[in-house]
């Protein structure tokens, strides 16, 4: 068929015009051949899977050594009930834990404070002090389990509650394993949970880092997050592009503080969503994997082949899902499970069906569980590395999406470097336009998704099933335990150690760490430590561009 007939059988739009062709691009705007031959994939350079500049993947024999964590972020109400919720997804195979955390817990308000009563336990677990801790990890072996957060400006807090809960179990700091999210780059320019202004904050997550690599030598103290930026509207190269804009301004603030960037590389980890185009997606992760490796070691001298390896967990699902026709979402996580795989993630979280409008139910966490173990034990594609590898078109979308990837840091790197791209808000208004762009090609039509502008019904016909039903006692049995708390504790104890916590944010040469683990031994609130900090750093402001 000609690229003339091809063209006329296209649908038109309202005007008589005919509609952009769907499949000519990919989401990322790579213009996409109909056929990829060898003369265009040029010369394939892939190399060895488990060898710079890993391509191919970080281990040389990929998912037969041991399968990726399958991880479910999970956590509502109260510790008690998210307790209950990780028991019952480890009963049914989940290898990891992800703690979900509430709004104030995440920007660092109290249970009673007047700005946090409305989201106590909404989109994820109340956890306030180390009793509130020790609740959520009763009956779970920290020593056996890895555990992570998807938790940003109160990070090193969390984490420090995390080595007082470990310390009370009896359980050594080097055992611990999992990771703690404390990226507050992409908090400034995405998603809003930050506290404190950049460069203090900047300061906090290299104090974190720095004492992790000390205390917990297995645990990842930060894992670069591309996932919320993309949600908020940024495509699959920007998305990487700034991650790794964001890695290496974390890198220059580790190394400005001392670090060795061949000892704290190793444990630099990062984050990301899949989203439903397979190939670019798996490319996606191929070109970041083999472009970190040629940055640290070109620009940073790393030698420690260890250091170089780019490790990620991802998110299956986020706004790629629908609350139309919402059981639809089962086969959309599906893919991009798959596509996770083939591109060689370390960690997956697959989102429930029914979580593009509600915390999921047990049904619906079960079946996103059900997902990876049926992509794991019956699929077969982790028989091989990187199975897609050696493809014409994936090695030429790979290529494209490395230089895509580069354009996109390169334009941070024009601007002045991310912390000023962010301070002015640039990059805020970067991802605003593209969220935009994409919104008018849904509406359009330019975009096409399944129950939204193709295969829809009656709108009135609804597909939402069972409900989740929030416990209505969530907040009195939150703010109960808060009191009880207040009211037996030693408040001597706990004046001391804010007080040293507040004199080493004054000193620059002072890490933090050891006051705030010293600050939840003592059962001091998130949001006494975080008014402690406040008081000597002050607050984000979030810049206005017109």
């Amino acid at each position: 068929m000609s690229d003339t007939t091809t063209k006329q059988s296209r649908p038109k739009d309202g005007t008589g015009a005919t509609k952009p062709d769907p499949l000519a691009r990919t989401p990322s705007g790579i213009e996409v051949p109909v056929i990829v031959t060898p003369e265009m994939a040029g010369k394939i350079r892939i190399g060895e899977p488990g060898q710079f500049p890993f391509t191919r993947g970080i281990f040389e024999n990929g998912y037969r050594g041991r399968f990726w964590t399958i991880r479910q972020y999970s956590g509502f109400g109260t510790a008690e009930t998210t307790n209950e919720r990780y028991k019952f997804l480890l009963e049914r195979g989940q290898t990891g834990l992800s703690v979900a955390l509430d709004l104030p817990t995440q920007c660092g308000y109290d249970p009673t404070d007047s700005m946090a009563r409305s989201e106590i336990g909404k989109v994820g677990v109340s956890l306030s002090s180390l009793a509130e801790a020790e609740i959520l990890f009763d009956g779970i072996d920290l020593s056996g389990i890895s555990t992570s957060f998807t938790i940003n400006g109160t990070a090193a807090i969390i984490y420090a509650m995390y080595l007082a809960v470990a310390d009370k179990q009896g359980v050594p700091r080097e055992k611990l394993t999992g990771t703690i999210q404390n990226d507050i780059l992409k908090e400034y320019v995405a998603r809003g949970t930050w506290i404190f202004p950049v460069r203090p904050s900047m300061r906090l997550i290299a104090d974190s880092v720095l004492y992790a690599n000390r205390e917990t030598p297995r645990f990842n103290p930060i894992s670069i997050a591309g996932a919320h930026v993309r949600d908020a509207g940024a495509n699959a190269a920007e998305e990487m592009g700034y991650t790794l804009a964001n890695g290496l301004a974390y890198v220059d603030e580790f190394k400005a503080r001392g670090g060795d960037v061949n000892a704290f590389a190793k444990r630099l980890s990062f984050f990301f969503y899949v989203h439903m185009d397979l190939f670019e997606e798996v490319a996606k992760f191929r070109a970041g994997r083999r472009l970190w490796a040629k940055l640290l070691r070109e620009r940073y001298g790393v030698t420690d082949e260890k250091a170089l390896r780019f490790r990620f967990g991802v998110v299956c699902g986020g706004s790629s899902l629908t609350a139309a026709q919402p059981q639809n979402n089962i086969v959309r996580v599906g893919i991009e499970t798959m596509a996770a795989v083939m591109g060689g993630a370390q960690s997956v979280f697959t989102c429930a069906f029914d979580e593009a409008y509600q915390i999921p139910t047990e049904t619906s966490a079960e079946i996103a569980l059900r997902t990876q173990q049926i992509v794991a034990h019956e699929s077969g594609v982790g028989r091989t590395v990187d199975p897609l590898g050696g493809g014409y078109y994936t090695e030429w979308l790979t290529d494209r999406m490395e230089e895509e990837i580069t354009r996109v840091m390169q334009t941070v790197e024009d601007y002045g470097g991310v912390v000023k791209a962010i301070e002015d808000g640039f990059l805020q208004s970067q991802i605003a336009e593209r969220a935009r762009e994409r919104k008018q090609a849904t509406d359009s039509e330019e975009r096409l998704v399944v129950g939204v502008n193709i295969g829809t019904r009656d709108k009135t016909d609804t597909d939402a099933g069972e409900m989740f039903q929030q416990d209505p006692e969530t907040v009195r049995q939150v703010t109960e335990k808060y009191h009880r708390v207040m009211d037996s504790r030693d408040n001597e104890t706990v004046r001391r150690a804010l007080d040293r916590l507040s004199e080493a944010a004054r000193r620059d040469d002072e890490n933090v760490m050891p006051h705030l683990v010293e600050c939840c031994h003592a059962y001091a609130t998130v949001g006494e430590m975080v008014g402690a900090l406040k008081a000597e750093w002050g607050e984000f402001q979030e810049p206005i561009r017109f």
